[in-house]
């Protein structure tokens, strides 16, 4: 699997952590092993231009995904489709200024916006009542499973 981490801003943002939570979400959702993720850190100038850009929406905000060949969730006992993620854009401040109100540290958020982002990739939303449910529910799990086994102590 290859997984690029570039953080064009100047926030100290822990890359490996990022990298490690992104490897763990495509694993536990089957994304075949040679399938190609970008996640990209970014300024807010650059975020709000993306954000009007793509969405019509003013200022920047904490994440955006770009999907590049509509992969899906691999299924049990099905071959997943080879092929390219996408992208992840995340904003380290849009972030931290969450996590400040959350109450809880920004790597906290950029992981959580990791996830989200990757769910948005395979094709889960938020649009509607049912499907918000669904993604946040998955991605609440996903995250706890993630932080539960980056916690435990060495043996």
């Amino acid at each position: 699997m290859s997984i690029d981490v570039l953080n064009e801003t100047d926030a100290q943002v822990d890359e490996l952590e990022l990298l490690a939570c992104a490897r763990y979400v495509l694993a536990q959702m089957k994304v075949h092993p040679q399938a190609d993720l970008c996640i990209k850190l970014i300024d807010e100038p650059a975020m709000e231009v993306l954000h009007v850009q793509w969405m019509d929406l003013p200022g920047p905000t904490d994440v955006m995904s770009f999907p590049m060949d509509e992969l899906r969730p691999g299924r049990e006992g099905q071959e997943p489709e080879e092929g390219t993620l996408g992208d992840i854009v995340l904003c380290p401040s849009v972030a931290a200024q969450q996590a400040r109100e959350a109450g809880h540290a920004t790597i906290e958020e950029l992981l959580l916006l990791t996830t989200h982002g990757i769910l948005h990739l395979l094709g889960y939303d938020h649009a509607e009542a049912d499907e918000e449910r669904e993604m946040f529910e998955l991605q609440r799990q996903l995250l706890l499973t993630f932080l539960a086994t980056r916690n435990r102590p060495s043996d």
